[in-house]
């Protein structure tokens, strides 16, 4: 939606409901699903707002890192985006309370990414209770999709309590259950044991292994996002590369030099942060080694204290690669071309994801 949209047509659309979203139970829940799931994707249902019609918009991060306010989407007129001080002429009847939800809008524009942890903390920061929130927990398709990625977490967890790993284990729900009845003795001596190592009571192992899972689940999300975006980074510099072959360009060193930039950059950034999911594993297996509150403590804090540049990293990467993906389908295009969408589209926002970067391994080494 550009700024000079009809703006009463516009709002009706919004207001109305006809295409602030899908229509029909189906696609409505895969519409919440994808906004609850994704990294750039934040449902402004998850606020608080005065303004009607804007429940159903949702803040976007855009290619260039960039935070607009998506008002519809459907197949037949795509995605309609207004940055969000421009939302008062979408909504000339309510312009106070507009102005009101701008104050909120505003501020969580600001942050790095819309993933669902993130998304937690900066809500959180503006005093919105996010615990009966929906939206911001993802949706049970991506949980099930993540129970290979969890088995690293669980597996230690149930050999410690049971001596093996041969148990029918899906999620934490399960573990929860299994260990709220014990069927060995030798489980329950383990569970006690457990407990004394964490300085907690017996019947505050179900509250311990609540947290235990909602914290390796944030990390196993992250660890997905990861290994879905750096198989397309080793692509997408493939197809930079090529772009040397052209006699036009290698005559231009600062075009050369803005290549050999963007593909120092990116590899950096891909390799620290595979870096800091491999120092998460293994302060994880410190933990099982030596359990205690203490260690559970501070990889609680370790891992909690990373979601917003690992989210803010993930993000510029993932929504960069998309729109390669999505321009570039079947690869291709010609030199001026790939050259032209690299300039336009990839380099802008890309030092703000190295500084983010850049900025969690200074904080953590």
């Amino acid at each position: 939606m550009s700024d000079g949209a009809d703006t009463s047509e516009a709002v009706a659309e919004v207001a109305g409901d006809k295409s602030a979203r899908p229509q029909g139970g189906g696609r409505r829940r895969q519409w919440e699903d994808e906004a609850r799931d994704a990294l750039h994707i934040m449902p402004l249902s998850a606020i608080p707002l005065e303004t009607p019609g804007l429940q159903h918009a949702r803040l976007i991060k855009n290619v260039r890192l960039q935070t607009v306010v998506e008002m519809f989407h459907d197949v037949q007129t795509g995605s309609g985006q207004v940055s969000p001080r421009h939302l008062t002429a979408y909504f000339e009847s309510y312009k106070e309370e507009v102005e009101r939800d701008l104050v909120k809008i505003e501020k969580i524009a600001a942050a790095s990414s819309f993933d669902v942890y993130t998304s937690r903390i900066e809500l959180r920061r503006l005093n919105i209770d996010v615990n009966s929130v929906e939206s911001l927990t993802l949706s049970d398709r991506k949980k099930e999709e993540l129970t290979n990625y969890m088995r690293v977490f669980t597996r230690p967890l149930v050999e410690y309590v049971y001596g093996s790993e041969d148990m029918q284990v899906q999620d934490v729900k399960d573990i929860i259950g299994m260990f709220s009845n014990p069927n060995r003795d030798e489980a329950l001596r383990n569970l006690r044991m457990m407990a004394d190592r964490l300085d907690i009571e017996l019947g505050e192992i179900p509250q311990f292994l609540e947290e235990y899972g909602d914290i390796f689940l944030s990390l196993a999300y992250f660890k997905k996002c990861l290994d879905d975006i750096v198989p397309e980074i080793q692509r997408f510099l493939s197809w930079m590369a090529e772009i040397r072959s052209s006699t036009e360009v290698k005559r231009d060193a600062r075009q050369m030099r803005m290549l050999d930039e963007i593909s120092r950059d990116l590899t950096d950034i891909s390799t620290s942060i595979t870096g800091r999911f491999e120092s998460f594993d293994n302060r994880s297996k410190d933990f099982w080694r030596d359990i205690n509150a203490e260690t559970f403590h501070s990889i609680r804090e370790l891992i909690a204290s990373h979601h917003v540049t690992i989210g803010g990293v993930l993000c510029g990467l993932a929504v960069k690669m998309d729109l390669w993906k999505a321009r570039f389908a079947r690869g291709g295009g010609g030199p001026n071309r790939r050259m032209e969408f690299v300039k336009s589209e990839i380099l802008p926002g890309l030092s703000h994801i190295k500084s983010l970067e850049q900025s969690a391994r200074s904080a953590s080494a």
